[in-house]
């Protein structure tokens, strides 16, 4: 019964109908800010059903019932450090698709700025065997990668995510 309540307010408050008269349409933005304000309590039918099905997914969750099992932290979430050199601004348009690369993979890296670092930048250039001009390189824990082309062939072809997680493998 209150389901059905909920449902009928949230078409009225969502229709379009006589917006364009004043006394209507002040009321019903009341009522909407009131609902956002509230934490949508009068919401659609697909947008309830969904709330009772992630509500159920918790609750199977937390007591690790067939419906999901309790996880706890394992070696297969255990990710290998991801480390991006750069040398100061030198190259930004490949580090921004770098970042986006492994913020879409959902994958945690930290940025290293080689710039004032003379021992580390030869390092990054020796082990990836790049020149100083091609930097921002990546390195997956001890593994160079290379730069965004090599990134992409690693992405591609799987292997980024087995250096990331290697115990998924």
């Amino acid at each position: 019964m209150l389901d059905a309540v909920r449902t009928s307010l949230h078409r009225v408050l969502v229709s379009p109908a006589l917006e364009g008269f004043l006394p209507v349409r002040v009321p019903k933005d009341l009522a909407r800010r009131l609902n956002v304000a509230l934490g949508e309590p009068i919401c659609s039918k697909s947008e309830l059903s969904r709330r009772r099905e992630a509500a159920a997914r918790l609750e199977a969750l937390k007591h690790g019932t067939p419906g999901g099992t309790a996880t706890t932290a394992t070696d297969a979430d255990v990710a290998a450090p991801v480390v991006v050199y750069v040398e100061g601004d030198r190259n930004a348009r490949l580090l921004g698709r770098i970042k986006e690369l492994l913020d879409a993979k959902r994958i945690a890296f930290s940025v290293l700025d080689v710039g004032g670092d003379a021992n580390t930048k030869s390092f990054v250039m020796r082990e990836a065997g790049v020149k100083e001009d091609e930097l921002p390189v990546v390195f997956v824990a001890s593994t160079p990668i290379g730069g965004y082309n090599e990134l992409v062939d690693w992405d591609v072809s799987g292997r980024l995510a087995k250096a990331v997680y290697p115990a998924r493998s």
